[in-house]
């Protein structure tokens, strides 16, 4: 792989070009793992506005190594989480709606290339970018619906499992020989929960949106230059406070 990538941030309603690969590059992934009825590897959150997109890409972007999403709570689609566990558990339709009153959404559609699975390059490195711009979007809270494999991530950039819905928080899903846990992260600002090299790094990346700087794979001896482009055009003050 390249050593040297962009991760980038954007609405997905402004460049549907890069969504479309997104979207092809996440369902290779899945239908390599069998997986084929995951909710938030859909189509149409490419033409919501409250979808946020995160990618590691190449420089000349044609090529894409992994991302994540964000997507906003909007008081008129449904998380994500919500489509996949809400006949499990009613009551995580509730607890959006609450949550949404100061803005809330969710860290979904994770995934990173085989190129350069492994490295967390393609699918910690979004994770943290996630938080980094969920500031912009004013939110309070943020939810995950996360996998055995990524359960840590969410831990190191400070989530820790919702244990009001599911099974403490479980859900088998998206078959039922996989478990899904949904975690919650409840301070997006200060960041407390944190581990504190992370919430140094995610802090820094605040203050720092557009910036190139050298990052370590957090589980292999390589290190990569990368340009970060967080800030995200066009937002409206309070636009995902839904009263």
């Amino acid at each position: 792989m390249d050593t040297e990538v962009r991760i980038r941030a954007f609405r997905a309603v402004d460049d549907s070009e890069t969504c479309l690969k997104f979207i092809w590059g996440h369902q290779k992934v899945l239908e390599n793992h069998g997986i084929y009825n995951v909710t938030s590897s859909v189509v149409e959150w490419m033409y919501s506005p409250s979808v946020f997109v995160i990618v590691v890409e190449s420089l000349d972007r044609t090529k894409l190594y992994g991302g994540a999403r964000v997507h906003a709570a909007d008081g008129k689609y449904p998380l994500p989480i919500e489509v996949a566990t809400g006949e499990m558990d009613p009551r995580v339709y509730e607890y959006i709606k609450f949550y949404a009153q100061n803005g809330t959404g969710e860290l979904c559609g994770l995934w990173n290339s085989i190129e350069v699975a492994g490295l967390g390059i393609g699918s910690y490195f979004p994770s943290r970018a996630a938080i980094v711009i969920i500031e912009q979007l004013g939110f309070d809270s943020l939810f995950s619906l996360c996998s055995p494999a990524t359960l840590r991530f969410n831990q190191w950039i400070g989530s820790k499992p919702f244990t009001k819905v599911g099974n403490s928080g479980t859900f088998y899903y998206p078959k039922l020989d996989l478990l899904a846990t949904a975690v919650f992260l409840e301070d997006p600002h200060t960041l407390s929960s944190a581990h504190p090299r992370e919430r140094e790094k995610m802090l820094w990346l605040r203050d720092n949106l557009r910036c190139i700087n050298e990052e370590k794979s957090p589980f292999k001896n390589i290190v990569v230059k990368v340009h970060y482009e967080l800030d995200i055009q066009g937002l409206i003050k309070d636009e995902f406070k839904i009263k």
